[in-house]
């Protein structure tokens, strides 16, 4: 796939054909962020208007004892260094979506990912809360807006948006969403609640 990662990366923002009427539209570098499996890829696989570009690979036994996989025992591959997808919200403004690596080994990359980032996505599932925890505390000393979305798996417990904020002790600033990233629609939903949440935070700062 071809893109140009290094402006991306720097600014937040890149270079884009002009939109409809001859405006240049706006790009902004979006993370999605989380614990192991809680459904990075998925998300960005199912938003994004390009393939997406994925870098997986498959859990073997040298994995025992390193990741954590109890709670998502099916799970055959993971994300090694990150996700790439593009979703054009409207014609002057384009998401570029990096999804991040979940497993402790590799938040040494979380870095250079957040770099230009202007907000982000954190990931929750119910049945592994404290996953989370890290994703939220690395957005909160960046200072980097940011939403929390509680992905709704097949079979887990349904808790009410209080008692999940509660939970993971956000600020009332911080957005929670319920979706199931499974579907476009949904996933739209999140990142058109960050992307509110994003502007809200620059109005709240000047």
């Amino acid at each position: 796939m071809d893109y140009a990662p290094s402006d991306t990366a720097s600014s937040g923002h890149a270079e884009a054909p002009p939109a409809p009427g001859g405006r240049r539209p706006i790009t902004a570098k979006i993370l999605i962020a989380g614990g192991f499996g809680v459904g990075k890829t998925t998300m960005v696989g199912s938003i994004s208007e390009i393939r997406p570009l994925r870098t997986e690979e498959t859990l073997t036994d040298r994995s025992l004892g390193v990741d954590d996989t109890a709670g998502v025992g099916d799970k055959t591959q993971t994300t090694v260094a990150m996700d790439f997808g593009r979703i054009t919200l409207q014609d002057d403004l384009i998401l570029y979506l990096f999804g991040t690596p979940g497993q402790q080994r590799f938040w040494f990359m979380w870095d250079e990912l957040a770099l230009g980032a202007v907000g982000a996505v954190v990931l929750a599932d119910v049945r592994r809360l404290a996953d989370c925890f890290p994703a939220v505390d690395y957005f909160e000393d960046r200072g980097t807006p940011f939403v929390v979305a509680v992905n709704r798996f097949d079979g887990a417990e349904r808790k009410r948006a209080e008692d999940v904020r509660i939970a993971l002790d956000l600020e009332d600033h911080v957005p929670l969403v319920m979706c199931d990233v499974r579907r476009r629609e949904s996933a739209k939903e999140v990142l058109i609640t960050m992307v509110e949440h994003v502007l809200g935070e620059a109005e709240r700062g000047r």
